[in-house]
């Protein structure tokens, strides 16, 4: 079996996982599948699940493709070799709860014709309100399972985080940021392929455990004017999404479907005008979302 062929079975196997650990979550709904083929090369199967206990709107998506780099892609990888191989699971999760976070998680494997090849992905999270202890916790596992391959990797990688889910435009964080990783390989990470293979399925298999404490809140009753805020912070997501995020872009440019990449979005959202903080929570978590907060 090639090395390809490992990364896509074990992807696979986690996207399974991670459905049946939500369900279970949840309680309520269940993952409605849908198979597609991708007219370049390759495929995948979509999963969503919709209006259930926890989850209003979610997906867990996985994906291997290949075929042809498009000159747009080439020139921003900055590679010249046309052939490629990208594999992966994505995950986003809107919860029906403002009082729950918001959660995204992606892991991926790319590889070009010549050989070169990179993983890439990591969590994060985006409260509707910032509560700094689950905001600890939910960092503390992440060191956790990046301390089993390197103490370098979680100081490494939520610097990377912070920096990446940041809204330029806004001058925030997405959220409390989480870890982020991208174009590694051996020589950029001291492991080998396998360890590294090893490395983003621990990654995956972190993103059950996390959320179940994240999904604690749920339990308690919302106003109108959280369910507002809650709307509100969506459409923060959605600018992030559309404007900035390289998965959302590169499924666009090479061709990608379109319902799936698009999955992440929510089920509603809103912008409202030059709107201002109503609350201290809403004040607090604005003051909250900046880089270089040490969550542990």
């Amino acid at each position: 079996m090639s090395f390809k062929d490992t990364v896509q079975r074990k992807f696979e196997v986690l996207q399974n996982e991670i459905c049946d650990g939500l369900e279970k979550l949840d309680g309520k709904s269940y993952f409605k599948e849908d198979r597609w083929k991708r007219e370049g090369g390759g495929g995948g199967r979509t999963r969503v699940i919709q209006d259930g206990d926890l989850i209003e709107k979610g997906g867990v998506n996985f994906s291997a493709v290949h075929g042809s780099l498009p000159e747009s892609v080439k020139n921003s990888l900055e590679v010249k070799v046309n052939d490629f191989f990208a594999c992966g699971v994505s995950i986003v999760l809107h919860p029906n709860s403002p009082h729950v976070p918001i959660i995204h998680m992606n892991v991926r494997y790319f590889e070009l014709g010549n050989g070169n090849y990179w993983f890439g992905g990591g969590i994060d999270l985006t409260p509707h309100y910032v509560d700094t202890e689950l905001a600890r916790d939910f960092h503390s596992k992440l060191k956790s399972t990046c301390d089993r391959y390197s103490s370098q990797f979680y100081p490494r990688f939520k610097v990377w985080a912070d920096n990446y889910f940041f809204n330029h435009h806004r001058n925030e964080t997405r959220g409390v940021g989480g870890i982020f990783y991208d174009k590694l390989d051996d020589s950029k990470s001291g492991l080998t392929k396998e360890e590294l293979l090893d490395f983003s399925i621990d990654v995956g298999q972190t993103f059950v455990p996390a959320y179940e404490v994240q999904s604690k809140n749920r339990i308690f009753p919302c106003t109108e004017q959280e369910r507002q805020w809650q709307l509100i912070r969506r459409g923060r997501y959605v600018e992030f999404n559309l404007v900035y995020d390289r998965g959302t872009k590169f499924g666009l440019e090479t061709s990608g479907r379109v319902e799936s990449i698009l999955m992440s979005l929510p089920k509603e959202a809103s912008w409202l005008y030059d709107y201002k903080p109503k609350s201290e929570k809403e004040r607090t978590t604005l003051d909250l979302l900046r880089k270089e907060v040490d969550w542990l």
